[in-house]
């Protein structure tokens, strides 16, 4: 399946159904007034987030959404049938905006949620709501209201803790591989990743975490070079980023630090709340150097970095050091999700405290 990204939809309302002008005709019941019932409602559109839904490529076949309209009301104030609501199943972590006036409607991060994107019409008032003392015969009665219409943008941002990150061919998609169920594309050229992919990594009984793997970024990137960096928002949800670095790269004249920095620029330009997110170095491909020369060669980049964070020399490929790595992952992650459950709790308590 196609992996989309970005979506747009029309979605529309269904019309309140028209009131009723009816007046009671009975035999032996004389003068019996107006009995003309209210129309129904319109149905409204909703968007529900829902599991193993993980592409936007049906809303580039169906762009149109319609909800059903109210029915008419009838005699013996009767109050027509309301349209269904419709509810659009949606990928898990899909950000909805107005087309048209750019305003975010609503975040669909978790799973179950669901978000209100078009209200349908009220149905129209039957004749007998309009009798009085003044008026014992009125004609008068309510069209029903239309439904909203909307154009909708849909974004879809990939729900993982763990992020990588790195230039095309440094070994994102082979770490992947090798810590996870996830068979991404493996090649000796660069751009073999075209989109993002997501696997679960097992560490140890009930303790795992979701990994994002993105298409490599080079630089220049913000300007369109390479895949460009359309693909860096599926990381802004993840708790941690692992940037790897290839400390041997086939053409002698690439250094890894320049690459490097290149990567954090572009991060920078993408998104400054994204550039200070937690970054871990990893050093990849250890297993075409001997083990002295790439220690010596890992320590040599670190210095140059100036960089101050965790470390991990690894090679995607055999596995070494991946274990240690997705322990501390795995470790960081659970000490994040208590400090966050204790804050809450906190938070909690204080507005309990607070006067009403």
């Amino acid at each position: 399946m196609k992996f989309v990204d970005e979506a747009k939809l029309r979605v529309q309302a269904g019309n309140g159904g028209r009131g009723s002008t009816s007046f009671r005709r009975e035999k032996f019941v004389p003068f019996g007034g107006p009995d003309g019932g209210d129309g129904g409602h319109g149905g409204s559109v909703y968007l529900r987030a829902a599991p193993g839904i993980n592409t936007l490529v049906d809303f580039r076949i169906e762009r149109l959404w319609r909800a059903p309209h109210g029915e008419p009301g009838s005699s013996n104030d009767c109050t027509g049938r309301s349209g269904e609501d419709l509810y659009i199943p949606v990928p898990i972590g899909t950000l909805v905006r107005d087309a048209d006036t750019g305003e975010t409607l609503g975040d669909l991060a978790h799973e179950g949620d669901v978000l209100a994107v078009a209200r349908g019409g009220k149905g129209g008032w039957g004749n007998q709501r309009f009798k009085s003392s003044t008026n014992r015969t009125p004609r008068q009665y309510g069209p029903g209201l239309p439904g909203e219409k909307r154009l909708l943008e849909l974004e879809l941002k990939v729900l993982a803790d763990v992020g990588l990150l790195g230039q095309p061919n440094a070994g994102k998609s082979t770490l992947i591989r090798a810590v996870s169920a996830a068979r991404p594309k493996v090649a000796d050229y660069p751009f073999t990743t075209l989109f993002p992919n997501l696997g679960v990594v097992a560490v140890g009984e009930h303790r795992s975490f979701v990994m994002a793997d993105i298409p490599g970024l080079i630089e220049g990137a913000a300007e369109g070079a390479g895949l460009g960096i359309r693909f860096l928002k599926h990381l802004q949800r993840t708790r941690v980023l692992l940037h790897i670095v290839d400390i041997a790269p086939l053409d002698p004249a690439v250094d890894p630090v320049t690459e490097a920095r290149a990567i954090i620029a572009e991060l920078k330009k993408f998104s400054p709340e994204l550039a200070v997110k937690p970054r871990w170095l990893v050093l990849n491909k250890s297993d075409l150097l001997p083990a002295p020369q790439a220690e010596q060669r890992a320590r040599d980049i670190v210095r140059r970095l100036r960089y101050r964070g965790p470390r991990f020399l690894i090679s995607g490929a055999t596995g070494q050091g991946t274990r240690e790595l997705c322990e501390a992952v795995m470790t960081f992650l659970q000490e994040q999700a208590a400090a966050e459950r204790d804050a809450q709790a906190e938070h909690a308590e204080q507005a309990g405290d607070e006067p009403a």
